[in-house]
């Protein structure tokens, strides 16, 4: 049985109990625990087991109280679960810390769906675990191969969703995957699409794009993977096909976007002709714009690459649309 405990101003390393117990009895077990005083005031709690093994029982939580010895604060939850949450399922319950007139965070329920091309049919060997890291700490290591929903595959293209309990992250800004398998394979990840569960939006795009090759003698691999954009309102319809996306900042009069294009992977996707973009706004609409210098590469739109473009016009008011098109030159 391990812990994790989240603070203001960082998180504790991994606290073991198996040698910690002061006082013990029916159904009742206490600790006695010394956390660095760095951490700033108390928030969230991870509570788990720190090696799953096909072997073990179930464990079953009934209650937690924590107090500060110092000041005699006390925080008490009923919890009623158990773990791990299902058969090879996550062996990590989080809960927010709520002391004398403080607020607490809530607890949501997140969906992260995975696309994909040949995981599924490898799921029996391969171990894939994902860390989302957001304002307000991180979720740790949770499974992307265990109680799947939502499963749906075609002949070259896999995507099903993972359920995952946490106390809320905020703003999210990464994930870090781990990949590790019992027999040599290579993994194709295409993306990862993060949002809360109540909610339709925002949802989270994280940009993946690559095959792993798995050693089954090595140690696992580890990717970590910037969220690429933020789909939010009207623009979460086209969220999961190849589109531009725009995000906005407004000194003076002047607004500068971020463009990216998102160009497909399959034969035939990338162009040589002249792209072109234009912005449309409930106040205005932008001039437009040639579509030619990306930021990442000297040819832009090429079969599975991503392009960035800086531009900068007028005030827009809110965008509501895009043109964008080419002159039909080259192949």
């Amino acid at each position: 049985l391990v812990m994790i405990f989240y603070g203001s101003n960082g998180k504790s390393d991994l606290v073991s109990m198996g040698n910690k117990v002061e006082h013990q009895a029916k159904n009742q077990v206490a600790y006695d625990i010394h956390l660095p005083t760095d951490l700033g005031m108390l928030y969230k709690v991870r509570l788990g087991l720190q090696h799953l093994e096909n072997s073990m029982s179930q464990l079953s939580f009934h209650h937690f109280k924590m107090q500060n010895t110092s000041t005699l604060d006390t925080f008490s939850l009923t919890i009623n679960k158990t773990l791990p949450l299902s058969l090879n399922g996550d062996r990590w319950i989080e809960f927010p810390v709520e002391w004398p007139l403080k607020a607490a965070l809530s607890v949501a329920t997140y969906h992260i769906t995975v696309f994909s091309r040949n995981i599924l049919a490898k799921r029996n060997v391969v171990h894939m675990t994902a860390c989302v890291y957001g304002a307000h700490g991180d979720t740790g290591d949770r499974s992307l191969l265990c109680s799947l929903e939502n499963v749906h595959q075609e002949e070259d293209s896999e995507s099903f969703v993972v359920v995952m309990d946490a106390v809320e992250l905020g703003e999210l800004d990464k994930v870090i995957l781990l990949i590790s398998s019992k027999a040599d394979c290579k993994l194709h990840v295409k993306k990862l699409h993060l949002k809360e569960a109540l909610k339709d939006d925002p949802i989270y795009v994280f940009e993946v794009n690559e095959t792993f090759s798995v050693d089954a003698n090595n140690s696992e691999i580890q990717k970590e993977i910037p969220v690429s954009f933020v789909i939010k309102g009207d623009k979460r319809k086209n969220g999961s096909d190849n589109n531009s996306h725009t995000e906005g900042s407004q000194p003076g009069n002047l607004t500068d976007y971020t463009i990216k294009v998102y160009t497909g992977d399959k034969r035939g996707a990338g162009t040589d002709a002249n792209v072109h973009i234009i912005l449309f706004g409930n106040e205005d609409k932008s001039e437009i714009f040639q579509l030619s210098q990306p930021l990442e590469h000297q040819d832009p739109f090429e079969r599975g690459r991503v392009d960035t473009f800086k531009i900068m016009t007028k005030k827009l008011g809110s965008l509501h649309s895009i043109e964008i098109g080419h002159d039909g030159k080259g192949f």
